[in-house]
């Protein structure tokens, strides 16, 4: 009998291959890049919290998808299923340290024991910003503005994300006398798009125990036009002009001013059904693939920190879910993948070269050419299938000659066009272009 063990990961889980993780750090690079150019520094938080601070602030639905379990110090703790309730835990633990208003950007892995499908992973990463300490249209518009330049970073241009209030949706659903069904509601707006109204009006229905104000429910979601338009009539449907609708009213007029209003609608139906957001919520949807869900989504919660703590810290935030993007990415088949950082690989035909190619490797990387020299003399068919796996461009050769006249032979891996008698010089200039 063996003694081997089948290796195997849990299911909703997976490892990620050289070509896979290449593609997801440079995303979580060029991401990080925009998060900082706008003014958000980064914060840790740890995996596990105890689950009376991941779940005091949340439904049925969350508490299902946790990863729980009792330590060994007998303490009920739980994975982190966002970096939205940590972060307001530690806005409460650190808040005298804290300047406000303070905006921290945090990229990481959570956990969700939800139904592993396309793009949905128990296992994944979020790429969050988010401010605290103020409740204005410029720290609204400044996390919608951050999502449209963080994924423009990444070539993902064609998107549309869908603005919403919920402040106004909750006057309505005052004015209709159903305000103390208002998360079940919520929940059941949130699902139009996967499920559809017929089976939305019917949650409604059950919800509200009358017809007629669950038509009218679902007659103010369903709300198309353009975002002015749209504006007017549900701020009518609610009551009247307030707080609310100019606040949308005012981040409508800085996307115009920064040319960007282009990019965003206004989608009544669009809730986000965590219980935490209180004001503007937004999700993303590539035009090409709406079908896999939203890419980026987000909110204000200005009351989530005050679970923690007795002063009441206005909070908004968004996050990227990176591996759903990258899938989505991957089935509209315009993903970039590469199997290496490497720019130039030298070739070992002799080991008695590998000194000089090792000078010639140290030469290259003082002019930023990143250059790996391979081991051992192989053959080169093998040494060249290493760099098609690696998606290496450039290969460097060496001769007897080479060696004594300070030069090698560059040559172009993908059209085999060689450049012999090259030195470190030259190589550099043809590398780059120049």
């Amino acid at each position: 009998m063996s003694d081997l063990i089948q290796p195997k990961v849990l299911k909703g889980f997976r490892d990620i291959l050289p070509v896979n993780e290449i593609q997801r750090s440079s995303l979580i690079e060029k991401i990080t890049e925009v998060y900082r150019s706008l003014g958000f520094v980064p914060i840790d938080t740890p995996v596990l919290e105890y689950t009376e601070i991941l779940l005091r602030k949340s439904n049925g639905e969350t508490e299902k998808q946790v990863f729980r379990f009792e330590d060994n110090g007998g303490r009920d703790v739980a994975m982190r299923f966002d970096l939205t309730v940590p972060f307001a835990r530690f806005t409460a633990e650190h808040f005298s340290e804290l300047y406000m208003p303070f905006k921290r950007y945090h990229i990481a892995k959570v956990w969700r024991g939800e139904k592993p499908q396309a793009g949905r992973y128990r296992e994944f990463v979020q790429c969050d910003v988010d401010m605290v300490g103020s409740d204005s249209a410029a720290a609204d518009f400044e996390i919608l503005n951050v999502m449209k330049n963080a994924l423009h970073a990444i070539n993902v241009d064609n998107i549309t994300i869908h603005v919403n209030h919920r402040g106004i949706f909750n006057r309505f659903l005052s004015k209709l006398g159903v305000m103390d069904k208002s998360e079940d509601i919520l929940r059941s707006v949130d699902k139009l798009a996967k499920v559809g109204q017929e089976e939305v009006l019917k949650e409604i229905k059950e919800y509200t125990q009358d017809d007629s104000k669950a038509a009218l429910i679902l007659e103010y979601v369903s709300q198309k036009g353009d975002f002015i338009s749209i504006l007017n009539k549900i701020e009518e449907m609610a009551g009247g002009p307030d707080a609310d609708s100019q606040r949308m009213k005012d981040i409508y007029e800085m996307m115009k001013a920064s040319g960007i209003d282009s990019t965003y609608v206004l989608d009544p139906s669009i809730t986000r059904g965590l219980d935490y957001y209180t004001g503007v919520v937004y999700e993303t949807f590539l035009n090409d693939l709406p079908s896999i869900g939203s890419v980026c989504s987000g909110g204000r919660y200005d009351n989530l920190a005050g679970l923690y703590m007795k002063e009441k810290i206005p909070g908004v935030g968004m996050s990227i879910g990176l591996d759903r993007l990258i899938a989505g990415l991957e089935q509209l088949g315009v993903s970039q993948k590469k199997g290496s950082y490497v720019d130039v690989e030298i070739f070992c035909q002799n080991t008695e070269h590998q000194v000089y190619s090792q000078k010639i490797a140290s030469l290259l990387r003082a002019k930023n050419i990143n250059v790996e020299v391979f081991p051992e003399a192989k053959k080169m068919n093998q040494q060249y299938n290493v760099t098609e796996a690696k998606s290496i461009p450039w290969g460097i050769l060496v001769n007897d000659e080479d060696v004594s006249k300070n030069t090698f032979t560059l040559k172009n891996l993908s059209t085999r066009e060689m450049f012999n008698g090259t030195d470190c010089e030259k190589a550099v200039k043809i590398i780059k272009g120049e």
